[in-house]
């Protein structure tokens, strides 16, 4: 309908040009159509002349009278006005509003929806926690939104791949391996202090548990061989980096590069099994998991660097090479090389990005945690330095969660192995809330989780509200069989022109809206449109459904109030889908 109303005012400007009523040149800015906050207002409203009227040389509500009266004939639209300081206010014709119902019984799951393949080929990367360990609550909110962004964007035309990048070489999964490879010990009677910057989750244990079922004492060494000369650890008065560095230097000199492999393998293969498992139980599924150590076998990052360097834009310094990152607005230079020839992490992220586009993406989002906000101006400087337009590359930072139990803060450390798991989560409150308290509030907010609220049954829990919506729907339809009467979808839409009460309008008008909210949502990366208008869509139906008896004698008048229920089912089905959240038929 937006759509429509932009198209007839476009037409407008186009004819008064045409007749010599407006410049000739006059250049027409971006103008919107958006609903009105008040149906007082009518239903939408347009800016246009306010836009327009200084390049014009005409007075506002001048111009927009002027619009009002060159406007072509439309059935969708009953009323135009004028108000405020020349805002156009158009109110909908009644059978455009009514055919609503028609619409989403013909559409069914795909209301809300464009033709699938008419946006863009976008890639989507998120979650990509380290696998050196369980998800954790932190994970799961860049889990959900991720999700949910990639949900709308589908919904909105585009061909989404959804991405997880494997983090599969860095320093993180050595010191896994490590904490491995001593628990592995422990178990085998050959006791080595743990290093204070190891990992000391129980999931530790139970990776080498598994590794010694596999390799026996194949990976045994003595107290002695793996403590003799390293340095003191920060429990001992030195430094645990160091430390912890010179473990792993001292485990491959032992192991030898087949035995360090298959220790380094049994980490990285739990771990990634376990988050798998852990994001499909969580109704999360990617397309591809993207391995960090692909960018170097595949040759992406020195294809990375080669681009750089034919470019200009590389330079050595004290035996490194640098890629002037400031010449495209970074804060400082950046290492791909090191004077060693080792490649940085920049370097990684660097191929990892030509990867993308190189694979056939027209666009790139990466949803990042907050504390990744530096990466927003190094990847915008990697995209023009390697030649690709930065406006097709975006970063979308989550904001932390923060649980709350009983009104006191849940304290999580990794390393410490005392976070509260993802897993553990959903076993508490369920996938369902979880899912949705995580977007109910925009990404580049803070989130108190309130696990209380989202463990309760009752209209305070914004999901449990939004699902008791649809089960109620549900259950309209049971009783109606129950009392033996019936129910047609001809007769229903037939007999729209039967809902006239206020309750009816309103949730007819929240109906209509639901494509636009869908468009809204996509465009902004911001799932907690859905979820701020399914609360609204739930509140509409209960007022309804609280309004007035739905199952009456009279026939008519009963089809077609259970054709407007069974029409916020789809929708509220449709919308709950969106976020990843069951619409369950009982409560």
């Amino acid at each position: 309908m937006k759509d429509h109303l932009r198209e007839l005012v476009a037409q407008a400007l186009l004819d008064l040009r045409r007749h010599g009523r407006l410049p000739q040149d006059l250049v027409v800015p971006g103008f919107v159509v958006e609903r009105t906050k008040s149906r007082e207002h009518g239903d939408y409203a347009c800016n246009v002349a306010m836009l327009l009227a200084k390049p014009a040389g005409m007075k506002p509500r001048e111009l927009a009278d002027l619009l009002v009266q060159t406007l072509p004939a439309s059935q969708h639209v009953e009323k135009v006005a004028i108000a405020g300081p020349g805002f156009i206010n158009f109110t909908l014709a009644r059978g455009c509003r009514l055919g609503t119902i028609r619409r989403v019984f013909e559409l069914g799951k795909d209301y809300g929806r464009v033709p699938a393949g008419s946006g863009e080929s976008v890639t989507v990367e998120f979650v990509s926690a380290n696998p050196n360990g369980p998800l954790h609550v932190g994970h799961g909110r860049g889990a959900a939104y991720g999700a949910s962004v990639a949900n709308l964007l589908d919904a909105a035309g585009h061909r989404v791949q959804r991405e997880y990048y494997v983090n599969d070489a860095g320093r993180q999964m050595d010191i896994l391996a490590v904490s491995v490879w001593l628990r592995y010990h422990e178990l085998g009677g050959v006791n080595v202090r743990f290093p204070d910057n190891g990992y000391k989750g129980e999931y530790v244990v139970d990776i080498a548990r598994g590794l010694r079922a596999k390799a026996g004492d194949a990976l045994r060494h003595s107290a002695i061989e793996i403590t003799d000369g390293l340095p003191a650890d920060e429990g001992q008065g030195g430094d645990k980096e160091t430390h912890v560095d010179a473990l792993i230097a001292r485990a491959k000199q032992l192991l030898g590069e087949a035995g360090y492999r298959q220790v380094f393998e049994a980490g990285l293969a739990w771990c990634l099994g376990d988050i798998r498992e852990d994001l499909a139980g969580f109704g999360v599924v990617h397309d591809n998991f993207f391995s960090e150590r692909s960018l170097m076998t595949d040759g992406y990052v020195e294809r990375a660097i080669k681009v750089l360097g034919e470019k200009g834009h590389l330079y050595e310094l004290e035996g490194a090479l640098w890629f002037r990152a400031t010449d495209f607005g970074d804060d400082k230079d950046r290492v791909v090389r090191r004077e060693n020839g080792v490649t940085t992490y920049f370097a990684s992220d660097l191929g990892y990005l030509l990867s993308k586009f190189e694979r056939g993406f027209e666009r790139a989002i990466y949803i990042f945690g907050a504390d990744h906000h530096g990466y927003i101006a190094r990847l915008k400087a990697a995209a023009q330095g390697l030649g690709l337009d930065p406006s097709k590359i975006e970063i979308q930072l989550v904001q932390f969660a923060i649980l709350f139990r009983g009104g006191e803060r849940v304290q999580m450390s990794t390393r410490a192995g005392s976070f509260v798991t993802l897993r553990e989560l959903r076993e508490e409150v369920g996938t369902d809330a979880a899912r949705f308290f995580y977007v109910m509030r925009g990404n580049d907010q803070h989130l108190d989780f309130d696990l209380d609220l989202a463990k309760s049954r009752s209209n305070e829990n914004p999901v449990y509200y939004i699902q008791y919506a649809h089960a109620r729907v549900c259950s309209l339809f049971r009783q109606l069989a129950e009392k033996q009467l019936s129910y047609n979808r001809s007769a229903a839409e037939a007999a729209r022109q039967r809902l006239v009460e206020p309750h009816e309008d309103v949730l007819i008008d929240e109906l209509m809206r639901f494509p636009e909210v869908v468009e809204t949502a996509a465009a902004g990366r911001a799932p907690q449109v859905v979820a701020n208008y399914l609360r609204e869509l739930a509140a509409a139906f209960h007022g309804f459904y609280n309004a007035q008896p739905i199952l009456v004698n009279d026939e008519e008048l009963r089809n077609a109030r259970l054709g407007l229920a069974k029409a916020t089912q789809q929708v509220l089905a449709n919308g709950l889908a969106l976020l990843g959240v069951s619409a369950p038929e009982k409560m």
